[in-house]
């Protein structure tokens, strides 16, 4: 009984952001902490709702209590006050909450442990709680409002700047990143399009970094170009933010060659970004020389930029290394016709 209380009298030091991207409907929160799991504790998401961030004395109850009032389509504002009425240590809590509208609404309680305090604006919620100083929620707003990223970058951008400028005052142990969109999950058959923890980490959002580098391409750049086909009227919000992915990818270091392939395929076959897409395929290139399947897509990169000669000679390429692929011949024929101009 006395460890309970013991635990109940703890204020966990944390700082969080939760953001919408209003172009393409994802809603998502950052969070980090010196204490195990912050990512088990803090964030709430529901793709048709909207997001809640929990923290201080948290009450998690203010999570599904939250998004289900959201749902009924009350507004960030009555949520909160519907809230904090029903709780019996308000002044022990801070929350941020964000709709799908982009409304949204912080609150830090007047027992929360200095440094505590909070900025929300429209589409984004931020707050702290034991922080260094004022500044940390300062400069995870500018990184915010900063960037052109997809969401989940802006979101991890603002978590780092909030490290850079002091963080938790206590230390690093823990951080989060997930962020919602109907049907982005893998395949469509859920809405997580990003879900990343660090449960217990000596340096929480350089391991979230790291792991958001190897997400964002294996299934982020997937994902948004998959929901460009299935949403017709936000395509262009998805396609560009793929795009945005690729261009990162051209720039880094990275070197997996499927990363460069998949993403030289899909622009190939819409006919987008040409110069860019030849580039991603020669990357691929560079890192498996001898894979076929890459030679195939060098050959349909220059086929979208209306080089068919070019396709012409690497589809030969392909085949000569596997001279009984249909596909191949198909893509041979389809070329070769091209660059006869008939």
């Amino acid at each position: 009984m006395f460890f309970l209380l013991l635990l109940a009298n703890i204020h966990y030091g944390t700082f969080s952001i939760v953001g919408l991207d209003p172009e393409t409907g994802e809603i998502g929160i950052a969070v980090a902490s010196r204490v195990l799991d912050v990512g088990y504790i803090v964030p709430w998401l529901d793709a048709d709702a909207g997001g809640v961030a929990t923290q201080a004395l948290s009450n998690p109850y203010f999570g599904p209590w939250g998004l289900a009032l959201l749902k009924k389509g009350y507004s960030p504002d009555s949520v909160l006050k519907i809230i904090l009425k029903k709780d019996t240590m308000p002044e022990d809590r801070q929350v941020g909450i964000v709709d799908l509208k982009g409304n949204s609404i912080s609150f830090t309680g007047k027992n929360c442990l200095e440094w505590a305090g909070h900025i929300d604006d429209r589409y984004v919620a931020i707050q702290g709680n034991i922080l260094a100083g004022e500044g940390v929620v300062q400069a995870m707003y500018r990184a915010f409002k900063g960037s052109n990223a997809p969401l989940p970058e802006r979101l991890l951008l603002a978590l780092e700047a909030g490290e850079k400028a002091g963080g938790d005052r206590r230390g690093k142990q823990s951080a989060a990143l997930y962020v919602l969109k109907k049907r982005g999950g893998y395949l469509g058959v859920d809405d997580r399009l990003v879900d990343l923890k660090v449960v217990d980490n000596s340096e929480p959002v350089k391991e979230l970094r790291r792991e958001y580098e190897l997400w964002q391409y294996a299934f982020l750049a997937p994902a948004y170009l998959r929901l460009a086909k299935e949403e017709k009227e936000k395509k262009d919000a998805f396609i560009e933010r793929a795009h945005l992915l690729m261009q990162k990818a051209l720039k880094s270091k990275i070197n997996k060659p499927e990363v460069f392939n998949s993403l030289a395929w899909e622009f190939a076959l819409m006919k987008m970004y040409p110069e860019e897409t030849i580039k991603a395929a020669l990357r691929a290139h560079k890192l498996a020389p001898d894979d076929p399947n890459i030679m195939d897509t060098v050959a349909e990169a220059y086929y979208a930029a209306g080089k068919p000669d070019e396709a012409v000679k690497w589809e030969e390429k392909a085949l000569k290394l596997q001279p009984d692929n249909e596909f191949f011949k198909k893509q041979l024929k389809k070329f070769r016709k091209a660059a006869s101009g008939k």
